[in-house]
């Protein structure tokens, strides 16, 4: 079998028999890339020559004996919104077209000190403010499943190089799904760690709040394995916790019987796809049959959370571009004498038409005279939803419910309806506004063909219990193993 095809544990059982090498397994990547790419666009930038160089350098660590951990030599992508010294870091934005960092965010740090193999950059919606990954400047990513629907976002494009065996495992962010909404989308496993267990150092900010890195990969332990390496306290970043970080790989196989699960009410919402409400259904009763009781619950402030979430992450949004100004760096409108002119088209030329939404959106709620109706509102109503997910987790261990309300939807049905597209994230947002951790996994197919993804949510700094839970879902359910027939 082609190593494409194999998770990261698999592929580190390999690699420790001797039986293959990181530079056969990185170079078997590049052809894969090269057949499959060009239909499927996941990613902005390739780092060929640097991706060579470390698997030869952790083949000879192998040869001496020095291997660092389970990813030493395992070829990984990275999400075009963390920083990559020396390669260009772009976030899909004409505006960054040319920016190439001068250092490393924490998490490319940590994995290149876990020997990883960095193949390249992945594509993504501009700023990461999107659904469907078709607001990047560089084009549009396609679903490997069917190559006229989208990959979800806005990490779609690492979620489809790893459906696509174009990356063994790969690094997203998620600010308001990001990650779990194109798991989804993909059949592939996205986790959502808690808000300050990765460091956001090194991530181009777009809703400081609510931005998280975390790993999408084919299996639960594979993202065991990344989140093990990536977590932890970063001086950096002032939000990082300072807690020690567990091997999370060790909760996979635990039992769950005893266990109460809790079933939101307000997650099976009119309009959810027949398909999708029986995925869960099909989850619900694996949880039973594992042992575990599955209790309804409430989550009463959840008809609340995508307008809060639509005020306080453009608010953000708005603050934290304010710095793309034609001055400092990025893109420059040429030619302009007068300073305002400057700043006009500058940012009218290097913002797509969704950034600009948001930052008008985010502009007007921080204004004076509407802060206090709209940006503090808001954040009242946050405090609510957190709430409501603390009662929750003090009555059951985790939560069970719909990643999306959709499978994957067709390309260019939802650009000119921003509302309908803003709604995809109805599932997703919620535990972003708590700070809690969420996980999505597959969870069967549509008649078509199309992957079907099932939600957890966990409770504060609880990826361990996550982590057990969806190993434990994701054994019983015993998905058919299928690919994408590319």
């Amino acid at each position: 079998m082609e190593p494409y095809y194999l998770t990261v544990h698999e592929l580190e059982g390999l690699l420790r028999a001797g039986e293959t090498t990181s530079l056969s397994i990185t170079e078997a990547m590049f052809r894969r890339i090269d057949d499959v790419e060009e239909r499927i666009h996941s990613y902005i930038t390739l780092m060929k020559e640097t991706a060579l160089e470390a698997a030869s350098a952790s083949d000879q660590r192998r040869r001496e004996g020095a291997a660092r951990g389970p990813l030493d030599g395992i070829p990984v992508a990275v999400k075009d919104l963390i920083c990559t010294m020396g390669a260009p870091t772009t976030c899909g934005s004409r505006f960054l077209e040319r920016f190439v960092p001068p250092y490393d965010a924490t998490t490319v740090e940590k994995l290149r000190d876990a020997g990883a193999v960095i193949l390249g950059k992945t594509n993504m919606d501009e700023f990461a403010m999107g659904s469907s990954t078709e607001t990047s400047y560089f084009g549009v990513t396609r679903n490997p499943w069917d190559l006229e629907r989208v990959p979800g976002g806005s990490s779609g494009g690492s979620a489809s190089a790893v459906a696509a065996g174009e990356c063994i495992a790969s690094l997203g962010s998620d600010t308001g799904g990001s990650i779990r909404q194109p798991a989804a989308f993909c059949g592939v496993v996205g986790l959502k760690p808690t808000y300050g267990r990765v460091s956001r150092y090194g991530l181009v900010a777009f809703a400081s709040s609510l931005d998280q890195i975390g790993p999408l990969a084919r299996d639960v332990e594979d993202c065991a394995i990344l989140l093990t390496v990536i977590a932890g306290h970063d001086k950096r970043d002032s939000t990082s916790l300072s807690a020690p970080v567990p091997d999370y790989r060790d909760f996979v196989g635990r039992s769950i019987a005893g266990w109460t699960v809790g079933i939101p009410r307000e997650y099976f919402i009119e309009g959810i796809d027949p398909a999708v409400a029986a995925a869960v259904n099909r989850a619900v009763a694996a949880m039973k049959d594992l042992g575990a009781e599955c209790r309804e619950i409430s989550l009463p402030h959840t008809r609340y959370g995508i307008a809060a979430y639509y005020v306080i992450a453009p608010a953000e949004a708005s603050s934290n571009l304010a710095r793309y100004d034609g001055i400092r760096y990025g893109f420059r409108s040429p030619g302009e004498r007068e300073l305002l002119d400057l700043y006009r088209n500058t940012r009218a030329g290097g913002f797509g038409p969704e950034v600009k939404r948001r930052i008008m959106i985010g502009t007007y709620s921080l204004s004076s005279g509407y802060y206090e109706a709209y940006y503090k509102k808001a954040s009242q109503v946050r405090t609510l939803m957190k709430q409501d997910f603390d009662e929750a987790f003090a009555a059951c261990d985790v939560i069970l419910a719909p990643a999306t309300p959709t499978p994957p939807f067709r390309l260019g049905e939802k650009t000119d309806d921003p509302l309908q597209m803003y709604l995809s994230d109805v599932f997703a947002a919620p535990a972003n506004l708590a700070g809690i951790p969420g996980l999505s996994l597959p969870c069967g197919f549509t008649v078509n063909g199309l992957p079907l993804g099932v939600q957890l949510l966990a409770g504060h700094f609880e990826e361990g219990k996550l982590i057990q839970a969806a190993a434990a879902l994701e054994k019983a359910l015993s998905a058919e193993q299928r690919r994408p027939a590319l």
